[in-house]
């Protein structure tokens, strides 16, 4: 049989079930979403028939075993899922984002098979998740936590406060990580599920942000809290462990809502070139907008390798910190790099919101922000390559 002459990087090459993932997404972007994008960017707020097609449609739920309703599939689908999303909308991007690769992550890692009994099948299939680490005083320093826990007889009582909780305005089930013994310092950090409705507990701020607008981002506040000791995630003390593996999981999403960015402030910027004319042909054809467009597709693709390989290397359960630090950090320079170019080539009309590509670029500039800072990766990075 003669060998194909196709061929197909290692790390970018899809299997079977993957590339039907990446499709469906990339179909449910394009016919559901793409229609949504500028309502919900002017009422800073996500469809809610949206959020139930998206499990309708499986995409809250993907690495969750079929046993509990869930999807079944892997990490890597879920990347692939993620990218395609925010291809079009990064504020949904992030919403689907934290709900895989940070709260269903830590219930599958770290909880008892009661925890996953209760809470698995519902974050499937109906209730959305937030992962409540950040404080006023808590950023980069994550864990120098003031939200307390005391222990009560067959519970705890929360008090504190939570800043910048991605999907607050719409969760059900938050992860909230609280210090039951500050003398311990991070050694007392345990990790509590808190459950709308519970006494004491409110979400109250909600941020009016520069980019991601319809991704809601919100303050929450405990007051007495009375949370039961079966609803502590992982074990009493250990909730740093849940908190640094999440979040080094977690940055791979990111990557993925970086290059879901770039992609599409790039694909913009390929139509515009095409379709305006100047000196009476496409502007498309100088070579000094060709530069451009070469640059954007080769950073892009370079960033893209990047978070592809951070998430084979997690999938195949070999070590990925440096590469998750190294995606996240890399793919959020091009996301706003790339979509930066963008606004340039469409020149004035990339400046209004008729146009799409200045979206693109106001929701590039968290990447470098949240689940760790760019300055935060850098030092990561720097401490293993000097230990290795």
């Amino acid at each position: 049989m003669a060998e194909s002459k196709e061929k197909t990087h290692p790390l970018t090459h899809l299997t079977e079930d993957e590339q039907m993932l990446k499709d469906a997404a990339a179909e449910f972007a394009d016919t559901v979403i793409q229609p949504k994008v500028r309502e919900m960017e002017e009422n800073a707020k996500l469809d809610p028939e949206l959020i139930q097609l998206f499990f309708d449609m499986g995409f809250m739920g993907i690495e969750i075993p079929e046993k509990y309703d869930g999807g079944g599939g892997t990490f890597f689908m879920g990347i692939v899922a993620i990218e395609q999303i925010s291809r079009v909308d990064a504020s949904v991007g992030v919403f689907m984002d934290v709900q895989n690769t940070l709260v269903n992550n830590a219930f599958l890692r770290w909880g008892s098979d009661e925890v996953k009994e209760r809470f698995l099948p519902p974050l499937a299939t109906e209730k959305v998740g937030a992962y409540c680490l950040s404080e006023a005083g808590s950023g980069s320093d994550a864990f120098a936590l003031k939200c307390s826990a005391k222990e009560d007889g067959d519970s705890y009582i929360l008090n504190g406060t939570k800043l910048w909780i991605t999907n607050a305005a719409e969760a059900d089930i938050f992860l909230v990580f609280a210090n039951i013994d500050p003398d311990k310092g991070y050694k007392g950090i345990t990790c509590f599920i808190v459950e709308r409705g519970m006494d004491g507990f409110s979400i109250s701020k909600k941020e009016n942000k520069l980019g991601i607008r319809a991704s809601s981002t919100c303050e929450l506040t405990f007051e007495d809290v009375k949370v039961p000791k079966e609803n502590i995630l992982g074990e009493v003390g250990k909730g740093y462990k849940v908190a640094i593996e999440t979040l080094n999981e977690g940055r791979i999403g990111i990557g993925a809502q970086m290059i879901g960015i770039a992609q599409g402030a790039y694909d913009e910027a390929i139509r515009y070139t095409k379709e305006r004319k100047q000196f009476g042909k496409s502007i498309s054809e100088f070579q000094g907008v060709q530069f451009q467009l070469a640059k954007m597709a080769t950073e892009l693709e370079m960033a893209r390798l990047l978070v592809y390989n951070a998430a084979r290397k997690k999938e195949a359960g070999q070590s990925f910190l440096k590469e998750a630090a190294m995606a996240k950090y890399y793919s959020s320079e091009v996301a706003e790099k790339v979509s930066s170019m963008a606004v340039d080539l469409f020149g004035g009309y990339g400046y209004v919101k008729e146009y799409p590509v200045e979206k693109f670029y106001r929701d590039s500039k968290i990447g470098k922000i949240y689940e760790g800072t760019s300055n935060m990766q850098l030092q990561t990075i720097a401490k293993i390559i000097l230990k290795e």
